[in-house]
């Protein structure tokens, strides 16, 4: 919560914005994945390039594998001991009106050693509507996205996912 507080002032908004919302931090899943070590990396990935649907994630990684993309290329994300990885997610980038953004990244493997990382995931509930804040639309600076139910927001999630395809343009709003 400290950490949406943070992104909250930067933001320019009052302190407390997320997490005073209960609805926006309504769901916490904290999950423990295991990469094991693969003979030949070169035909798998950990895990495919993919953007989180939710607010953040906290990474705990403590072996190399993790990479983000950034203009057309992967950079790998070297793990600090004693340190978390902090990936906004999409539904941030909503409430933000595109001000931060959601990053793509994707995990591989590694040919002599196993991955283990834990990930803390803040979501909103099912029913909560997403829009773009309030207090950062003004006429310069109109609304980018439709507000939605997050659990629609999942399901196109999970079919544009696995089409490898950004769920955002689903709602986006078209310029005048």
């Amino acid at each position: 919560m400290r950490i949406l507080d943070l992104i909250s002032k930067g933001l320019g908004l009052e302190n407390g914005y997320f997490y005073n919302k209960s609805e926006l931090c309504n769901v916490h899943i904290i999950t423990l994945n295991h990469y094991p070590p693969c003979p030949d990396p070169s035909l798998t990935l950990g895990l495919p390039k993919h953007s989180d649907p939710n607010l953040i994630t906290l990474l705990l990684q403590q072996m190399d594998g993790l990479q983000i993309l950034k203009d057309q290329q992967w950079f790998a994300l070297k793990p600090f001991p004693n340190a978390f990885v902090v990936n906004v997610g999409h539904i941030l980038e909503i409430l933000s009106n595109g001000k931060v953004k959601s990053v793509e990244h994707r995990v591989v493997t590694n040919k002599n050693n196993g991955r283990t990382t834990v990930g803390s995931f803040i979501y909103p509930c099912p029913d909560c509507q997403i829009e773009p804040t309030k207090a950062l639309i003004n006429e310069n600076n109109p609304p980018l996205y439709k507000q939605f139910t997050f659990k629609d927001f999942m399901a196109t999630y999970v079919a544009h996912t696995s089409n490898r395809e950004s769920p955002l343009k689903h709602y986006q709003l078209q310029p005048n």
